[in-house]
Formats: C-alpha cells, sequence, structure tokens
C-alpha cells in the first residue's frame, strides 16, 4: 500500500527561509514519499513577524510562513514534512511541528525531519538515508514513529536529505531573493 493509501492524500514537503524583513516558505506537493517528481509547487514571501531567534522556540518564525504556505495549497493534504522537530523532548514539548499540528486542529499528521540534533535529544528516531552514517533525526504526530521513520526513509533520492526537502528548501530560498 502507498503512503497516500495510508494516509488518504498526498503528502506536502515545507520549508521556510529568512531575511532581515522577510520570511519566505517552499512547498513540494507529492502523491506518496517515494515520489520523483512533485504535483505542484508554491512559494510565499511575507514580512518577517518575529525577527529575534529563540532558542526551543523556532515556531515563532516559521509558523505564520508554513501556515501561509498550507493556505496557498488547494488540495487537502494528509500528511505534512516539516524541517524540524516535532516535540523538544520526550515529555512532548512542543516544537514547530506539535504547534503546526495544534494551528490545524490536528486534522494533519506532521511528521519532523531534523538534520542536526536538538540538545539531549534522545527521542527522536535516527533515519540514515544513502550511504550517510549520519541520521536525519525524526519525530512525528498523528502518526507512528515506526511509520514516519519508514516514509522518510522510503523518500525519493539517494543521499542523506531526500530531494523534496531539497526543493522545498530552494524554492523557500528563491522566494526570499525575491
Amino acid at each position: 500500500m502507498t503512503s497516500e493509501g495510508e494516509r488518504g492524500g498526498p503528502v506536502a514537503v515545507l520549508d521556510a527561509a529568512y531575511g532581515d524583513t522577510v520570511a519566505a516558505g517552499g512547498c513540494v506537493l507529492i502523491s506518496e514519499f517515494s515520489s520523483s517528481e512533485p504535483l505542484a509547487t508554491h512559494q510565499v514571501r511575507l514580512p518577517m513577524q518575529s525577527a529575534e531567534y529563540e532558542p526551543g522556540a523556532f515556531y515563532k518564525r516559521e509558523l505564520p510562513v508554513l501556515l501561509a504556505l498550507l493556505d496557498a495549497v488547494s488540495t487537502p493534504v494528509a500528511t505534512i514534512v516539516i524541517d524540524g522537530y516535532v516535540h523538544l523532548d520526550g515529555a512532548g514539548r512542543p516544537g514547530l511541528g506539535a504547534r503546526l499540528a495544534a494551528a490545524l486542529d490536528r486534522r494533519v499528521a506532521v511528521i519532523g525531519v531534523a538534520k542536526t540534533p536538538f540538545r539531549g535529544d534522545d527521542w527522536s528516531r535516527p533515519v540514515c538515508r544513502g550511504e550517510s552514517r549520519q541520521p536525519l533525526r525524526v519525530t512525528a504526530i498523528g502518526v507512528d514513529l515506526d511509520t514516519a521513520s519508514r516514509w522518510v526513509a522510503e523518500m525519493h533520492g539517494a543521499h542523506r536529505i531526500p530531494v523534496m526537502c531539497r526543493l522545498a528548501d530552494r524554492l523557500a530560498r528563491d522566494a526570499l531573493a525575491g
């Protein structure tokens, strides 16, 4: 069974980029995690709502961008992949992904794929892709961690970072450059 069949709709891969006064985001819609081509792409650019970085409060900068991206998508999505953590500790302290899920009334599963481990991380699932020995750190809400980790491992591409995650990052950076 495909990941679309398991989740009941397409997957949105989201990322954001920031300048001094502007934030931007990129969204790649795929039919299933293993898709090699996007169904659609979207970009947004908006004024920065919170310029100051606060450790553990990453969501203040990124959540408005992700919500604006999802507003630009006309197709209902079943799963969202973000660059970051869903939870910031094993007790469930909400990170960007949990706050995004809450903003969406938990109607959509959110999978966090972090490239760098959050301090003291012993709760995420390490997923090695390609020939990389440096794992991605996977967290999730609305889908069990084993399934989320399998889906991330299945994402298209032979390298550590899935192709669609790289594309979402490039779309965000291109939108920021304007």
